[in-house]
């Protein structure tokens, strides 16, 4: 057998042939033996720092491995809610673009009641609600159209004729609403909502319910109707309560023993209690069943061929969450006439129009003076007594002339620069509008800050020394920008006047003292007493007084009462301190000696509360807002205590025959 021969080895091994290896073999170069030293031993606080590292590592791979999946997740639910059905993307097509974050964006809410399958015919639309976001004002405000308004629908491809407002939906889907409601109003559309009934449910079970006040009683079972003759089913009683799902929707549904307005008013007041809640507690833990709630059952069409982004949600979201107590208004058509098909005259249409465009954030401030008998106190001048002169400082021909323009229909006196000047700003490298204000005039910084809210985004400062010379003595110099586009972020609220009425109160505590001793064990808590009432009220006969727990362990009595004209007022007491509706009042004032809460909405009075201890007693308005500012805090004024304290008896008792005494001299 033939082997391999290496070198060293057989017989080629130092030429001697014996095929034997030479051992040892010679060493081809000199070996140093020596011992590797251990490693050196660890410290604490290198394990640690190891640890430490390794630990950190850990946990940022896993954030971000999550914040992947949280991405991908509401990604994935903006996409289920962007506009995919055949109706609401041929209604998208026709929305306005969507204007700039700075500005207002107006959405059109649909709620329909979808009958026969995925079709549109058949189905009705019983919500039909105007949003409007401005972040010039930090407002929200809304205008509802009741379903049985009669108006002229204009449904694409088809003629235009007369009918009530819910049959666009019904003929001509959702662009059929859409182009009704921007013909009624001559208003752009930049977004498209529309919520499935069986979704609305979803969402308010989602949110664990939400806190209302439900103003009366509220009941039909159809026991004794015949067939063919049927209302909804509802059974809510008076009282701020929590509607799930169910009830709510009966709640803002419901018109059968009053009409569509009553109906409009409720879904506004629904709304309101929404984004009150929505303010004080909702919590991050809620974002992915309230995701799984609207899928299938919400759709959001943008205008402008812009597809729905996270950022642009959450902006929203933001914002709303975000909003001050009190901005959040409700504009409402007056006057409306009818009862099975509802009539209003086009100036209505458009006052309410107005209304809805300018909010007026300082009406709950000149109600308050105006009913309280004060001084009304205005931080800016009016624009007619506010001099203006407007320079160009973006290099863009005629837009100084344009704001100029603008500026002088809002009522603003607009003067020329000095007669040398060109009418330009030091430079053309202004990117924000600069409003700046002359501090030697009283009150000039109030007013730069209002034109601010006209030219947003604008920035306001006290003029500088470069810009002075071109002033000419105004109170104001505006400096247009670049991101100034030839039109007004908003406009100036058109005055309302606000006139100071009677209160219109009858005193007669013995309305309602028995039906609160009836109950008064019944809550751990005083009990106070009406004196004051609106002349032309009864206690309601279907349910006066209703004593319940309202949440926890807390509890609640409710005093109901009717006017004449069949809307409901009423007294609410608790001692639950932690209502969401609690943290929405917009001014507290001291009154006859005593510190009252005041909720408005508009420039009307809708709620008042005193505080007792852990208690509060509140006085409500009806739907309508029907009692007058000065008669809500001649009521308020009039509570007294069930059963006061023996000192106050007996001054009372004191004071009643030092009066009758008086009276027989």
């Amino acid at each position: 057998m033939r082997t391999t021969l290496k070198r060293g080895f057989g017989r080629a091994a130092e030429g001697n042939g014996n095929g034997r290896a030479v051992l040892p073999p010679a060493a081809a170069t000199p070996i140093t033996l020596y011992r590797q030293q251990p490693p050196p031993r660890r410290t604490g606080l290198q394990i640690l720092r190891r640890v430490v590292f390794w630990g950190f590592a850990v946990v940022l791979m896993v954030a971000v491995a999550m914040a992947g999946g949280i991405y991908l997740y509401f990604h994935e639910a903006v996409a289920s809610v962007s506009a995919h059905s055949e109706d609401v993307k041929r209604a998208q097509a026709r929305l306005d673009a969507v204007p700039p974050p700075d500005k207002a964006a107006i959405a059109l809410v649909l709620g329909y009641d979808r009958r026969f399958g995925k079709e549109t015919s058949g189905s009705l639309s019983d919500t039909l609600m105007l949003l409007r976001a401005d972040p010039s004002t930090d407002s929200i405000s809304m205008l509802s159209f009741p379903r049985d308004l009669s108006v002229e629908i204009h449904c694409p491809g088809r003629g235009v004729w007369h009918s009530k407002i819910n049959q666009a939906y019904s003929a001509c889907g959702a662009e059929g609403s859409l182009e009704t409601i921007r013909a009624l109003t001559d208003l752009p559309i930049n977004y498209l909502i529309t919520v499935n009934f069986r979704g609305f449910k979803r969402i308010v079970n989602t949110l664990g319910g939400v806190w209302v006040d439900v103003d009366r009683r509220y009941f039909n079972d159809n026991s004794g109707l015949g067939s063919g003759f049927t209302y909804a089913k509802i059974n809510l009683k008076p009282g701020y309560q929590r509607l799930t799902g169910g009830a709510a929707l009966d709640y803002v549904r419901f018109r059968h023993t009053d009409s569509d307005f009553y109906r409009v008013a409720r879904q506004q007041a629904f709304v309101q209690a929404m984004k009150a809640q929505f303010r004080k507690k909702f919590s991050v833990d809620k974002i992915p069943p309230l995701i799984g709630a609207i899928r299938n059952n919400v759709e959001i069409g943008r205008g402008g061929n812009e597809p729905l982004s996270f950022n642009l949600i959450r902006r929203y979201v933001e914002f709303a969450h975000g909003l001050p107590p009190g901005h959040f208004f409700q504009a409402r058509i007056d006057n409306v006439t009818g009862y099975s098909e509802l009539y209003a005259d086009s100036s209505n249409l458009e006052a309410a129009v107005q209304e809805f465009v300018n909010p007026d954030v300082e009406a709950p401030k000149v109600a308050t003076a105006v009913a309280l008998g004060r001084k009304i106190k205005t931080a800016a001048p009016k624009p007619a007594e506010t001099s203006v002169v407007v320079l160009n400082g973006n290099g863009v021909i005629g837009s100084a002339g344009n704001a100029r323009y603008l500026l002088g229909r809002q009522g603003y006196r607009t003067i020329d620069p000095p007669p040398d000047a060109t009418g330009n700003a030091p430079s053309f490298d202004y990117f924000h509008t600069s409003i700046y204000f002359d501090p030697a005039q009283p009150r000039s910084k109030a007013a730069a800050n209002q034109v601010a809210k006209l030219l947003a985004p604008a920035d306001v400062a006290k003029v500088p020394k470069i810009v002075r010379p071109l002033s000419n003595g105004a109170m104001l110099t505006v400096v247009v920008g670049k991101t100034f586009d030839n039109q007004l972020t908003s406009e100036l609220a058109p005055s309302r006047e606000i006139t100071r009425q009677a209160p219109r109160v009858a005193i007669n505590p013995d309305l309602s003292e028995p039906l609160l001793r009836e109950v008064k064990d019944k809550v751990p808590f005083p009990l106070m007493v009406p004196t004051a009432v609106d002349p032309g009220s009864i206690p309601d006969p279907e349910m006066a007084v209703r004593a319940y727990r309202i949440s926890g362990g807390s509890k609640a009595v409710r005093l109901t009462f009717r006017t004449g004209g069949r809307q409901y007022w009423g007294i609410q007491m608790t001692n639950w301190e932690d209502a969401p509706v609690l943290d929405e009042k917009n001014t507290r004032q001291v009154v006859a000696g005593r510190a009252f809460d005041f909720y408005y909405q508009g420039s009307k009075l809708h709620m008042i509360v005193l505080k007792r201890g852990k208690a509060s007693y509140w006085v409500v308005n009806t739907l309508l807002n029907a009692l007058s500012n000065e008669t809500m805090i001649a009521i308020a004024k009039g509570l007294r205590p069930l059963d006061p304290p023996k000192r106050a008896r007996v001054a009372a008792t004191k004071k009643a025959a030092a009066k009758a005494k008086t009276a027989n001299e």
